[in-house]
């Protein structure tokens, strides 16, 4: 049966003391600048800097994966899938992966909430096999557990690509939340280890089971 751990605490503490081998692989949504008080300018360098360090922390022929929403600040887009391929880069990292995932219909009007969301994978030596190869542009993201989450659609595309591309056998969220991308990842067989800063999520991503 796969495995599960939770840890309660700063998720970018504990991965500056982190050195993955091949067998994990980073699966995260970065936290928005809602979530961290920090002002946007400083917020942005530390989204840039945490995207940068999480995909250090992987083994090179291992992958970090990003599920990123862009953001409207000030009537200005904010293109998070730029921020984390800026940071892989100066890392050594190069992307491997990149889908678009719809949060509404193609075609809808969503008024200053983009209605997509970057799905982005960086390795330093792992590439992609091109007869595994899936659609760029992923219908729906699938069911939330809570606002933040990783669509359940998005976290199962991801597992299959782990089982199918990569030695993966545990997934790393060093934000979890509440343990979406965790609980998928044992459903396909994966072992899954979670960071989360709120005790109460903490407690529910440990017990977080999908239908």
């Amino acid at each position: 049966m796969a495995e599960r751990t939770i840890h309660h605490g700063d998720g970018v503490a504990w991965l500056r003391e982190q050195s993955f081998g091949p067998e994990h692989a980073i699966v995260t949504s970065l936290p928005d600048v809602s979530e961290v008080p920090l002002g946007f300018e400083a917020w942005r360098a530390w989204f840039v800097e945490t995207a940068a360090l999480a995909c250090s922390r992987v083994a090179d022929d291992a992958i970090a994966i990003f599920y990123q929403t862009d953001i409207k600040h000030e009537g200005r887009w904010i293109d998070k899938g730029y921020l984390v391929s800026r940071a892989a880069e100066s890392v050594g990292a190069h992307c491997v992966l990149h889908r678009i995932a719809c949060r509404s219909p193609a075609g809808t009007i969503t008024y200053g909430r983009p209605a997509y969301g970057h799905l982005l994978g960086f390795s330093r030596s792992l590439r992609l096999d091109p007869k595994h190869s899936t659609a760029d542009v992923m219908p729906e993201i699938g069911k939330m557990t809570w606002v933040r989450a990783m669509g359940t659609s998005v976290c199962e595309a991801v597992c299959r690509l782990l089982l199918t591309q990569t030695q993966c056998r545990v997934v790393v969220d060093p934000f979890c939340g509440l343990g979406t991308m965790l609980a998928v990842a044992n459903a396909h067989g994966l072992d899954a280890v979670g960071v989360e800063l709120s005790r109460k999520r903490a407690e529910r991503a440990r017990a977080l089971m999908l239908p």
